[in-house]
């Protein structure tokens, strides 16, 4: 057994296979699951794990070159919005709509049990040389 880090198998399977450029959504309960993409659902029950939790989680294990999230996430989710400022200097805020219709290319989808509006990101995957 894993010392340490991701102990999903299915998650830590899913990390393992991802490559420059490929995108995760980490998503809330609440977000429409896109056709296509290996999907680990991680939700236990409203707020477990939190969105954060499973952030803070992925990116100990990603290296993230680029981040979106919806703009509507400063209005209607500020908690989330001021984490998202933290972990991403550099993120990108598009429409909740054009948020999702992204998400559709992603590669993998992490599903938290977080049961707040709009704690969602989706990250593009960076090298680490």
């Amino acid at each position: 057994m894993k010392r340490a880090g991701i102990l999903n198998r299915h998650l830590a399977g899913a990390l393992a296979e991802l490559g420059h450029g490929d995108r995760v959504l980490v998503c809330d309960a609440g977000m429409p699951i896109p056709d296509g993409p290996r999907v680990v659902d991680l939700s236990f029950r409203a707020g477990v794990p939190s969105f954060a939790e499973v952030l803070d989680g992925l990116l100990a294990e990603l290296v993230v070159e680029g981040a979106t999230a919806a703009s509507e996430v400063r209005g209607a989710n500020p908690e989330a919005a001021a984490l998202l400022d933290g972990c991403f200097p550099g993120l990108e805020l598009v429409p909740h709509a054009a948020l999702k219709e992204r998400a559709a290319g992603a590669r993998l989808v992490v599903r938290t049990g977080e049961a707040r509006p709009y704690a969602n990101v989706l990250l593009t995957c960076g090298v680490f040389f």
